[in-house]
């Protein structure tokens, strides 16, 4: 690819809480490495969110999901207001733009940059080194179900775990592909239940060692989530790449944050191989910390990294990654909002600097 000759649209929403302060620092990285790497881009700023939702009562109207199908990619910080009802701005904003976007790949990875920030003892950094590819559009998450008898004695509460072939192939089949290429380990672990949850991850299992037979380089390997959850705090240097459904994907993805330093690190992507895939740190809007300049902005620095890659600028967004890294090895006291020894801002500057 001529970056030179390349044009990128990038949406950004900043979102809500402490989401336009990270998202901020976000793009005074990307303004510093575009000039470096020579490919020129244009932001286009959504104001999905608490704010708007209270004065118009929109979350996502759908002329604006029309547009953002035509970006190159969506720069998102947190979704998440005090004033408004859990629920509401996640499955209209989020799980909206998941599912129309049909971003059905969940990516998260989970690396350490410094040892004393990692909260497990004697592990050092290239032991925390893993990916999870979570299914994105399926599952528990779907929204299917019924209530009966509701408000009864007798009421029972039904939640479908809706899987398909389809969904689920296509899941397994990005996490061999991305084994391969990571090149590490290349080792795909399966993480599932399948003791217990015979149906769903029956389609699982069998999918799985059905597309195995078409990586002959990659080891294979199975552990149920309880298991998983135990060896990632034990033995996390066991992992190279994990997949998994959509809601076993999100417990071990929080979990993985933790190990990897917690939630001021960690940033994910919600991918569509063939259109637009969007990226954020996954850390939330933290409400108490806004406005205050003191929330980590390294979370949203890092997703700005996985959004370049994904977008075929690989060397900007290493570049951006070993930056990041050299300010949480030799610059920060924590990686906590407050703790950091530096301001939101300033924590963007260093990252500029070391570019």
């Amino acid at each position: 690819m001529d970056s030179k000759k390349t044009q990128y649209k990038i949406a950004v929403i900043p979102g809500d809480g402490t989401g336009p302060e990270v998202i901020r620092e976000g793009l005074k990285v990307l303004e510093v490495v575009s000039s470096k790497y020579g490919f020129r881009y244009e932001t286009i700023n959504y104001d999905f969110g608490g704010d708007r939702h209270l004065k118009t009562g929109e979350v996502l109207p759908d002329s604006a999901l029309e547009e953002l199908k035509t970006m190159s990619a969506i720069y998102l910080g947190a979704v998440g207001h005090p004033d408004v009802k859990p629920g509401i701005l996640e499955k209209g904003l989020l799980l909206k733009l998941r599912f129309s976007l049909d971003q059905h790949i969940n990516l998260r990875p989970v690396k350490l940059y410094n040892v004393a920030f990692c909260p497990l003892k004697d592990k050092v950094e290239k032991d925390v080194d893993f990916v999870v590819v979570r299914e994105n559009s399926e599952g528990l998450y779907k929204g299917m179900g019924e209530f009966q008898n509701k408000g009864t004695k007798d009421e029972v509460a039904i939640q479908i775990s809706y899987n398909t072939r389809k969904g689920v192939e296509r899941c397994i089949r990005y996490a061999f592909e991305y084994t391969r290429k990571r090149n590490r380990q290349k080792k795909l672990t399966l993480c599932g239940k399948t003791n217990v949850l015979t149906y769903a991850w029956d389609l699982w299992e069998r999918t799985f060692y059905e597309v195995a037979k078409e990586y002959p380089d990659i080891k294979t390997d199975y552990a149920h989530v309880d298991a998983t959850c135990m060896w990632f705090v034990k033995n996390p240097e066991w992992f190279d790449v994990v997949v998994t459904d959509n809601m076993f994907g999100d417990i071990i993805t929080d979990l993985g944050a933790m190990v990897q330093g917690g939630m001021g690190i960690a940033a994910g992507g919600n991918i569509n191989p063939q259109g637009v895939s969007m990226f954020e740190p996954i850390g939330g809007s933290a409400p108490k910390y806004t406005g205050k300049n003191v929330i980590n902005p390294l979370a949203a620095i890092c997703a700005l990294s996985m959004l370049l890659s994904e977008i075929g600028e690989v060397q900007a967004a290493k570049e951006v990654e070993d930056a990041v890294i050299k300010v949480v090895k030799e610059k920060l006291k924590s990686l906590s909002a407050g703790k950091m020894g530096y301001s939101t801002s300033e924590v963007g500057d260093l990252v500029v600097k070391n570019l």
